[in-house]
């Protein structure tokens, strides 16, 4: 009878080799999907004796065709994509609004000292004065409507930034589920390969938001970490993250394990949340303040010379801008009902002709002024050199972006040519096992045949 039982074991091991293939050819299309296939092993002896050849084929489990250090680098591509990617719409924006004619603090100063030179012609005109105010107003709307593009800009990413958490949150409680199951389903001896896949789309979705790291543990769970080592999922529990916002309107991120609390720092984090974060620190807020600098200088100096010259009456001059980086109304404002002859433009209380503190005035845009990121630039030339260095950022975010997307494409197919199901293979398998269980039942038919001889030699 081991004949039979060869020829039994041999079709069994095809079947299950037909079914791993039909799971294959079904699923050729299922995003995430790891083919799968059986491991085949000859089956020892049972008999005693040297003419024992043995006991068919056994199937002792099925493959699944799973590069760890291939599915790693997936992971770690998605991470760096998804920082280039959630930063260069910020970027594009600011290089959109910053060099529009509309918007260009440049522009503005332009005419606001074009305004002044204009009047130091003929210093007495009421009209060419009335004309520095209307143009010293524009550059204030100039000012404020910039510094207000980019306090949105700064909410959009807190707002980003809560979107993302709440994200994480769930994708990391879906992995400790996942790992549950998959823990259960290996204990009772069933396939978890699904699981398993399943798994590893939330740990890629995970890594697409924030840097994460992930260690393999001996019951088939996963340990997924943060890259400075905070714990997102240890086993069957998750962590929970959370931003809470702070007075100067930044956000702190707090994690939470079991009893622990852990509050992460501002780089390093990887992925979007990563990428937000850099941005807002290292490009946003620079930004934001130089640009409040260059508003403060403006204002001071301005009206700093104002007072040392002469209104048109011979009273000290009036102040034209007023400044307040907290005010709800603008960062930068100025008083249009201003009389345009308190405007100290002589610097001879007896002489309302006099354009020396005009002139004074006019060389201002050339005088050194401390702006934030920069240092001390001439007033004239802050705002081209803010434009210039956002634009150097943006570049090297779109190279990087580029990069990031190359990388990440060559990893999805290095993950393909190990993980994915290639209908022409499966095809070729699907031929093969089922010549090998007609053989096998080729095998019984003869078996059936000899022992149906035998009994008729007995009889």
């Amino acid at each position: 009878m081991s004949i039979i039982q060869n020829a039994l074991s041999g079709s069994l091991a095809a079947q299950a080799a037909l079914n791993t293939a039909s799971q294959n050819i079904a699923n050729v299309m299922t995003p995430g999907y790891t083919r799968q296939g059986v491991l085949l092993a000859a089956a020892k002896p049972s008999q005693a004796g040297g003419l024992g050849a043995g006991d068919g084929v056994r199937v002792p489990s099925l493959i699944r065709f799973s590069d760890d250090y291939k599915t790693l680098q997936l992971w770690q591509a998605g991470s760096e994509l998804g920082r280039r990617e959630a930063v260069q719409p910020y970027l594009t924006q600011l290089e959109q609004v910053m060099g529009d004619e509309a918007s260009s603090l440049n522009a503005g100063m332009d005419s606001f000292f074009g305004a002044l030179n204009a009047a130091s012609v003929e210093p007495t005109s009421s009209p060419l004065r009335r004309q520095i105010v209307t143009a010293a107003d524009a550059l204030a709307q100039r000012f404020n409507s910039l510094d207000q593009v980019l306090g949105q800009q700064r909410a959009s990413i807190n707002q980003q930034r809560l979107s993302s958490v709440a994200q994480i949150n769930t994708l990391t409680a879906g992995i400790a589920a996942l790992n549950r199951e998959v823990a259960a389903t290996r204990a009772s001896g069933l396939n978890p390969s699904g699981l398993i896949d399943e798994r590893d789309q939330k740990i890629d979705a995970l890594a697409g938001l924030v840097g994460v790291q992930v260690v393999e543990q001996a019951d088939g769970t996963r340990s997924v970490s943060l890259r400075g080592g905070q714990p997102l999922v240890v086993g069957m529990d998750a962590a929970t993250l959370s931003a809470q916002g702070q007075p100067d309107g930044s956000q702190k991120l707090t994690l939470s394990f079991a009893k622990e609390s852990f509050t992460l720092g501002t780089s390093g984090l990887g992925g979007p949340l990563g990428g937000l974060d850099e941005f807002e620190q290292k490009i946003l807020q620079p930004l934001r303040e130089s640009v409040r600098d260059m508003a403060g200088e403006l204002s001071s100096r301005f009206n700093a010379q104002l007072a040392a010259g002469f209104a048109a009456d011979g009273s000290a001059g009036a102040p034209l801008f007023s400044f307040d980086a907290t005010s709800a109304g603008g960062l930068l404002q100025v008083d249009t009902t201003l009389s345009a002859d308190d405007l100290g433009f002589s610097s001879n209380a007896s002489q309302p002709g006099n354009s020396d503190n005009l002139l004074a005035l006019i060389a201002l845009k050339q005088q050194p002024v401390s702006v934030g990121s920069l240092g001390n630039v001439l007033l004239g030339d802050a705002y081209t050199q803010l434009v210039g260095r956002l634009g150097m950022d943006s570049q090297q975010n779109q190279a990087a972006l580029k990069t990031a997307e190359t990388v990440r494409n060559q990893a999805q197919e290095s993950w393909k040519s190990s993980s994915g199901v290639n209908s022409d293979e499966e095809a070729i398998n699907l031929m093969q096992y089922q010549q090998m269980y007609q053989a096998n039942m080729k095998v019984v038919a003869v078996a059936n045949q000899l022992f149906d001889s035998t009994l008729a030699m007995l009889g």
